[in-house]
């Protein structure tokens, strides 16, 4: 599977891997993008991270892929949540949705939005490699 489609398209972190293919296995490149998410600047952290849609979006603006593991099940709670958290941090809540329902997910978001800034770039920077990770299997 092409770099763009693991990543949600040319993301800041897509584009540096691809800069560094091929890799001798899908594990070596999902440890490389770990490696290299921490390292890409701050607007580029916030761009791979905004490249991911919405948790809860509506199903017709989401890539297959995306729908795939969102589900077309709609939560009108994620619309303020997301606004919320956007407005806190000044980037998108992205969470590898795992299976769990979209109630669970409102949740967490809930929980996250008590982090600091720092934390949530990490941590949502996890969850797109997570999401790679899982889009390769």
């Amino acid at each position: 599977m092409e770099v763009e489609r693991l990543f949600e398209g040319s993301t800041p972190l897509a584009r540096r891997l691809r800069a560094e293919a091929p890799f001798a296995s899908g594990a070596a490149m999902i440890g490389r993008a770990r490696e290299l998410a921490a390292t890409l600047s701050e607007a580029d952290q916030i761009a791979t991270l905004n490249a991911h849609p919405r948790i809860g979006e509506d199903p017709a603006r989401l890539s297959a892929l995306s729908l795939n593991e969102q589900g077309g099940e709609r939560l009108p709670e994620l619309d303020r949540l997301n606004a919320e958290y956007e407005a806190k941090f000044g980037f998108r809540f992205v969470i590898f949705v795992q299976g769990r329902p979209k109630s669970e997910i409102a949740q967490v978001l809930k929980d996250r939005m008590r982090n600091g800034r720092p934390e949530e770039l990490r941590t949502g920077l996890e969850a797109v490699v997570d999401i790679a990770e899982d889009r390769l299997r």
